[in-house]
């Protein structure tokens, strides 16, 4: 049955192209190998090459830009998939699903952190601390989303970790006009923050992520984009 065997071996050539992106072959933002060079590596014919690569451009991971080549966008599924969804949310909305996953994060961090995560957090805060000596607002932001994601890491849950990076954008864009004041007002907290999951207090840990994002929730009202 020729049209079954065809349709096994583009789930394989899907899988094989979708793992050199996972395993980091094929990293983020870098453009895939050509067609031809597809074709010669994996031994498939030309159209089940193109098959399998519109596959993971559909899903989200790979994209092509005319005249320059395929890109891998994103490393899973999940994560794009995620991203389209909630790209356009309100603002409060956004926040709140925010809440959701650092409070739980930081909860789990507490409780599973090694001493390398330790080490990381620690070095992540002093780059937030420094990011608010000068002005620039956007390397303030990847400051602090260099410390939530580093949170969201030591999980050690690689599930989690996909969700988050799958939403990272939004977030990044929310935060934006937060970051935007002279002074940095939540620097104690993302103390407090890093000394509770360094400590091992989960309790405490969500706590003071809850204190950190609620009166930003608050601030958006109801209906605010």
């Amino acid at each position: 049955m020729p049209s079954l065997d065809r349709a096994a071996l583009g789930a394989r050539l899907t899988d094989l192209f979708r793992s050199q992106v996972t395993e980091g072959k094929w990293p983020l933002g870098s453009k895939i190998p050509t067609e031809p060079e597809l074709v010669e590596w994996s031994g498939a014919g030309r159209n089940s090459v193109r098959e399998a690569i519109g596959s993971l451009v559909q899903a989200g991971i790979l994209s092509r830009e005319q005249g320059r080549g395929t890109f891998v966008v994103s490393t899973s599924d999940l994560r794009s998939s995620v991203s389209r969804r909630v790209a356009g949310t309100s603002r409060r909305d956004s926040l709140e699903l925010r809440l959701a996953l650092d409070a739980a994060s930081a909860r789990i961090a507490a409780a599973r952190r090694t001493s390398d995560d330790a080490s990381r957090l620690a070095a992540l805060l002093e780059e937030r601390r420094a990011a608010w000596t000068g002005g620039d607002v956007h390397e303030r932001v990847r400051a602090d989303s260099a410390l939530h994601r580093a949170v969201v890491a030591a999980t050690h849950n690689a599930l989690l970790e996909d969700v988050y990076e799958g939403l990272i954008d939004v977030f990044e864009e929310v935060q934006l006009h937060d970051v935007a004041g002279e002074t940095d007002d939540l620097a104690q907290l993302h103390t407090d923050l890093v000394d509770a999951i360094v400590g091992g207090d989960p309790e405490r840990a969500a706590a003071t992520m809850s204190k950190l994002l609620e009166p930003l929730i608050n601030e958006s009202g109801l209906g605010t984009s």
